[in-house]
């Protein structure tokens, strides 16, 4: 039937049959339509374009439909048919138009719709989206209009293009207007939905804390005060509640949770605006009137607590409350929040209500959770917000935790006994299978119980602590990966999985979970014995040497790992009298503190010891050991006089003289703390060095050799050198590098007047970088006493080579949306500069920069196969056989295609020689 109207050019028939279609969709079972969904999507894709508005909204219709519920194993299929009929563009083109019709939008409302469908479970589908200005701007005109049912659309296409990270960037590029209108919508006169929309588009936009809650800020104190007034209002008659405001409480319930985790401003905000007293009202029903009356007793904050916890009002936003509770209590400022004692009274019966929860589900642990997969689930949330209470910064949550936890749990020691037995059978292999959850779940409770004044009466014959030590082993020794979100169900929002271009993933607990968490309870362990013995730790003589926690540890540290892990392995490193954040490119550079070549500063002690540091190290690390209003004068400056010798790698140097209150031992550990951003240091001189670090204001140095535990959500200290690339490097710059000639036509230094492609760098850093460019350097020859060095690679190769020089890191080729709505000739010029690096690296000496770049070749062939034929004759025209093999055994699979189509005429012999080998190799491995 729709094949036929197809072809009619009557409109009526075509109009007739996308209503049928909606009907059938709407009342044949999937199960039953599945085998032709395909067919009929295909045939309303078609439609959709038509002249006819009316045909259109109701082919929109009758797709959202489908969309909705096709299987996931048909996904697939469906996109490349709307790809193919391109409905995207064909809905773009509809809304742009209708925008500024006389036509009432509404009348378009199932076309918004299915666009947001469409992108929320397809990523590639956003990018012409958010990259057309004149929709983002026909969608901002439709968004401020007074009606309600069309901004609702509107808020969905929003949360829909805000799953990309660079969508929800340009959606705020266009200014406030979007989030004024955004916590306008959340307000209490606008309908639920409306409102329930706001708080999802929020929650989209701070899934990244750099690109959303960041550019929020500016907002942040009107959305936090519409969340608090929506719990408010919904919890005020629990027993009356609607799904409505069920549904409203939960979306501004997970939005809390999302924003807590990051730090900031708005946790001041709100405590500000009484999120305790809404967590409360959540928990209880009603905050009840003792709480305003003065001081309670423990007993009678308990007897409230518990009467309000069996009413169960709101059962199902318990685990965000022990989620927000978790954020609240790691962030939370003393000084700020403390101030009134009815704070202090609304602040310690919340933390009650978690406590006595607790406690009712540790002491009932082995009816309750032991085996029950669903129950550890919904409690996992508040284990851990007991963990993050009882390790809180602040003394008075964590103090508070800790004297209620120790009043309400009985004196039994038993309590230990099936977590302990749990952990040393998976260490030992006696248990095995035992699913995700539950191992997360045991090891939270047995941490817990280590954090508490009880604990060491507990386990007086320290068979907890080789638990904890044998399941650490357990862990390092075997893979072990996955997170949090794996095995809790709240933490999933809408298409949270489809997310795209968020940049590298930012979650603290990352996918060792595990790890991470024996870590806690390790470090804790540690800080025990310490109180009790001079550093007793001969206990981890149970499952390694120390020597041989101390290498793993580094490795974590300086390895890909998530910021948690990384700071946990750093934590214990300075309970073991390492202090710092060890990493490849620090020892790198730490080299510089071996020999003197290119020191322009001296320091010298008053006992006559000195110490010869660079300039430019001292000014991307800690600026302020520069002596106070010194810049060395720039040899392009006018009045320049040279302080270097050309023939030699001595500097002439600034001399500054030291205080007597600097000791040259501290002032020593210090500069390698700045050089490799890790030291080793007995308790003596780490105390003179704690000092030296806060006077010098490196507050990282200050924390670590503080032995603080790591704050939760805390990024992870990153060295590098990037900082001396800008401006206050420049004053330390020594030589330059110019890259090969460029298309570019002009060219202009910020720096000064040469005309060709060129960066300001420093001699030291590629003195300790690159071994060709020392042995230039250091060869006397003419070009070591040149004041430019030229690199024969294009100035975009060149950036990213500096960029390894100063961080060890390289900047990636564009990814996701951007990478796929590239066309082939784009691709291809993002990977010539690797490629250019790749050979470059082959006789400069640089075989980490040389496998970094192959990976990088290697990760975009495998999602864009149909290069690798142009990256084949790439490498050979570099003679980069390794990749040209690469290439060749991406390029086998298809050979016989290739090669008939005559795409594989313009290589030569020997590469043609590569692929039939390769060819060979994959069809002898089918066989």
């Amino acid at each position: 039937m729709l094949s036929s109207s197809r072809e009619d050019k009557n409109g009526a028939a075509s109009s007739i049959a996308a209503d049928v279609a909606i009907k059938l969709v709407s009342a044949i079972p999937n199960a039953l339509l599945k085998p032709f969904i395909l067919d009929l999507s295909h045939a309303l894709s078609c439609l959709l374009p038509a002249r006819q508005i009316q045909i259109s909204v109701a082919c929109a219709t009758a797709l959202n439909l489908i969309i909705s519920n096709v299987p996931s194993k048909s996904e697939e299929a469906l996109w490349e048919i709307l790809k193919k009929s391109e409905v995207v563009l064909h809905l773009i083109g509809i809304i742009r138009d209708f925008s500024g019709a006389v036509n009432p939008v509404e009348c378009i409302q199932p076309l918004f719709s299915l666009l947001s469908t469409i992108l929320c479970r397809w990523p590639l589908s956003r990018f012409p989206v958010w990259s057309d200005a004149k929709l983002m701007e026909a969608l901002y005109d439709i968004y401020v209009k007074p009606d309600f049912s069309v901004r609702a659309e509107v808020l969905k296409l929003y949360s829909a293009i805000a799953l990309c990270g660079i969508g929800a960037k340009k959606l705020l590029e266009h200014g406030e207007g979007i989030l004024l209108e955004m916590v306008e919508c959340m307000g209490q006169s606008r309908p639920h939905h409306v409102r329930i929309e706001a708080f999802r588009l929020a929650q989209c936009i701070v899934i990244n804390e750099e690109t959303g809650l960041k550019r929020m800020s500016s907002c942040c104190e009107p959305v936090v005060k519409a969340i608090i007034n929506a719990i408010d209002e919904c919890s005020l008659q629990p027993e009356i509640v609607t799904n409505q405001q069920t549904c409203l409480l939960e979306e501004a319930s997970r939005l809390v949770a999302l924003i807590t985790r990051w730090a900031g401003q708005h946790h001041n905000y709100f405590w500000k605006h009484g999120i305790d007293r809404a967590l409360l009202c959540l928990l209880l029903g009603k905050c009840p009137k003792q709480l305003y009356e003065g001081i309670l007793s423990l007993e009678d904050e308990i007897h409230i607590v518990r009467d309000g916890l069996k009413s169960n009002y709101f059962p199902g936003l318990r685990v965000y409350i022990w989620e927000i509770l978790g954020w609240l209590a790691t962030n939370f400022n003393e000084d700020v929040y403390l101030k009134k004692s009815s704070n202090r009274l609304l602040i310690d019966v919340l933390l009650s209500c978690a406590c006595l929860e607790f406690t009712e589900l540790f002491m009932g642990w082995r009816q309750i959770c032991q085996s029950d997969v669903v129950n550890a689930s919904k409690n996992e949330s508040i284990l851990r917000a007991i963990m993050m209470m009882i390790y809180s910064p602040s003394n008075y949550i964590a103090s508070k935790t800790t004297s209620m936890l120790t009043k309400m749990l009985e004196p039994n020691k038993s309590y230990l006994r099936d977590f302990r037995h749990t952990l040393t059978g998976i260490s030992c292999g006696i248990i095995s299978g035992m699913p995700n959850i539950l191992l997360v779940a045991n090891l939270l409770c047995l941490i817990c119980c280590v954090g508490l004044p009880q604990y060491t009466m507990w386990d007086k014959n320290a068979e907890c602590r080789k638990a904890i030590v044998s399941f650490v082993k357990w862990c390092l020794s075997n893979e072990v990966h996955f997170d949090r979100v794996s095995y809790s169900p709240h933490l999933h929002f809408n298409f949270h999985e489809r997310a795209c271009c968020q940049g590298p993933s930012k979650e603290w607990e990352g996918r060792d979970v595990l790890l991470l968490y024996s870590f806690v309870g390790l470090a804790e362990l540690i800080q025990l014995g310490s109180l009790t013995n001079e550093r007793d730790t001969s206990f981890l003589s149970i499952g390694f040497t120390e020597d041989e926690l101390i290498s793993q540890l580094q490795d974590i540290c300086s390895g890909c790992y998530a910021p948690g892990l990384k700071w946990y392995a750093a934590h214990i490193l300075s309970l073991l009298g390492f202090y710092g954040f060890p990493s490849k490119f620090g020892n790198k550079i730490g080299r510089a503190l071996e020999g003197c070549a290119y020191s322009d500063i001296r320091f010298i002690h008053t006992n006559g010891k000195s110490l010869n540091v660079h300039g430019v190290i001292l000014a991307a690390r800690c600026a302020s050991l520069l002596p106070p209003n010194w810049l060395p004068v720039n040899e392009k400056d006018p009045n320049y006089s040279s302080f270097t010798d050309k023939n030699s790698s001595v500097k002439t140097q600034k001399e500054v003289c030291l205080s007597s209150h600097v000791d040259d031992d501290a002032m020593a550990k210090l500069l390698e703390y700045v050089y490799r951003g890790y030291l080793q240091a007995g308790e003596e001189l780490a105390k003179k060095l704690r000092s030296l670090a806060k006077h010098c204001r490196i507050q990282t140095l200050v924390h670590i050799l503080c032995r603080r535990r790591p704050k939760w959500g805390t990024p992870f200290p990153i060295f590098n050198l990037v900082a001396a690339l800008g401006p206050v490097g420049h004053h330390f710059s020594d030589i330059i590098l110019e890259a090969k000639s460029t298309k570019q036509t002009s060219w202009k230094c910020d720096f000064c007047a040469l005309y060709v492609p060129h960066m300001h760098v420093h001699k030291v850093i590629l003195w300790l970088s690159c071994d060709y460019l020392r042995a230039l350097l250091q060869s006397g020859m003419k070009e070591s006493h040149s004041e430019i060095i030229k690199v024969p690679v294009s100035w975009e190769a060149m950036v990213k080579l500096v960029e390894w020089f100063y961080s060890d890191k390289l900047p990636d080729p564009p990814s996701e949306c951007l990478w796929h709505n590239m066309d082939d000739q784009e691709k291809m010029n993002e990977l010539q500069s690797y490629v250019e690096l790749c050979w470059l690296a082959e006789f400069w000496f640089l075989e980490d920069l040389q496998e970094v770049c192959l990976n990088l070749i290697v990760a975009c062939l495998e999602i864009a196969h149909h290069l690798s034929v142009s990256v084949l004759q790439m490498a050979g025209d570099f003679s980069l056989w390794k990749l040209a093999e690469i290439a060749a055994d991406f390029i086998a699979p298809l050979y016989s295609q290739l090669r008939n189509c005559g795409d594989l005429e313009a290589l030569d012999e020997r590469l043609l020689s590569m692929i039939r080998a390769a060819s060979i190799r994959l069809s002898q491995e089918g066989n």
